[in-house]
């Protein structure tokens, strides 16, 4: 039995929504309809994906396995089209996504070289957009920090960079060389939604405050809402006359990779992997901050 895309849209709006009359209504449907559609997704699959009585409408443990399935599948299929739209325009394109700091010319250049004719378009992209941008298709490739959720994907790690603490100018560590997790224990900390991604498991006091990039991160910080964790790289990209940048040798590094969807391997793809692959290569031989500095005359000098 193949699952109609359609239907499971319809559903995944109305597990969304656990409501029948707001689902219909995101999707302009008759709620009718709508009700129809679900009833015959769930003769399909031999299976209740609802729960439906007086108290509302609830997801049964299929419902619930089938909403986790339902996100990756949906992704795919409008990367194919996506995809099926571009070649059909005959273009040659490639998207690369990159998190804030990360040097992306050494290995566009490297890949120009096997592909001039490939026009390489590049988006800076945020921690929680990194895996469904690929899982969509809106990119091709993802320059990445981990963590992420890998279903779905293929992760190459790259490497990894240090991380610095970020502190307001006035902080009482912030004339200091270095600092230890221990210094900056119990400081407010702000950090996106997931906590399980600090890269310190020191305690810290919540700031109250969910930060969304680096712009954001350091406005709060010279805010004086708390300080924050960032890798060196922002130290080269990102300035502020209100936040300073020290390092915290003990802190677990951050860790770069290279992602793309695993349905999404083609040559091409492969090529521009490898490309960022050797100028990762190059990153570690010359150092970070060198890389940083230099860009795409770091990979020159190196060929």
């Amino acid at each position: 039995m193949d699952l109609d895309l359609r239907k499971l849209r319809y559903f995944v709006a109305v597990a969304g929504t656990l409501h029948f009359g707001r689902a219909a209504e995101q999707l302009h449907i008759a709620q009718p309809v709508l009700s129809r559609q679900i009833r015959a997704l769930e003769q399909d699959l031999g299976t209740a994906l609802f729960t439906r009585d007086s108290h509302g409408v609830t997801l049964t443990d299929a419902g619930t396995q089938l909403l986790t399935d339902a996100a990756p599948l949906l992704a795919s299929a409008d990367a194919a089209r996506r995809r099926v739209t571009a070649a059909a325009r005959g273009s040659q394109r490639m998207m690369v996504g990159f998190r804030a700091g990360i040097a992306v010319a050494p290995a566009i250049q490297q890949f120009a070289v096997r592909h001039p004719d490939v026009r390489v378009d590049m988006q800076r992209i945020e921690a929680d957009e990194q895996a469904a941008m690929l899982l969509d298709g809106r990119l091709d490739v993802g320059y990445v920090r981990l963590p992420i959720d890998e279903a779905g994907l293929r992760v190459v790690p790259l490497y990894t960079e240090p991380r610095v603490a970020v502190l307001p100018a006035g902080h009482r560590l912030a004339g200091k060389e270095e600092v230890t997790e221990a210094d900056l224990a119990g400081e407010p900390l702000l950090w996106h939604a997931d906590a399980s991604t600090q890269p310190t498991r020191r305690p810290h006091l919540n700031a109250g405050y969910l930060v969304r990039g680096v712009d954001e991160t350091l406005e709060h910080v010279a805010s004086g809402r708390g300080i924050s964790f960032l890798a060196r790289s922002a130290t080269v990209f990102y300035t502020h006359p209100e936040v300073v940048y020290v390092p915290v040798p003990d802190l677990a590094p951050d860790q770069v990779c290279l992602a793309v969807a695993a349905a999404h391997l083609t040559p091409v793809v492969d090529d521009f992997v490898a490309a960022a692959k050797a100028a990762a290569e190059i990153t570690a031989e010359c150092g970070n901050y060198e890389m940083w500095q230099l860009g795409g005359d770091a990979t020159a000098k190196h060929r």
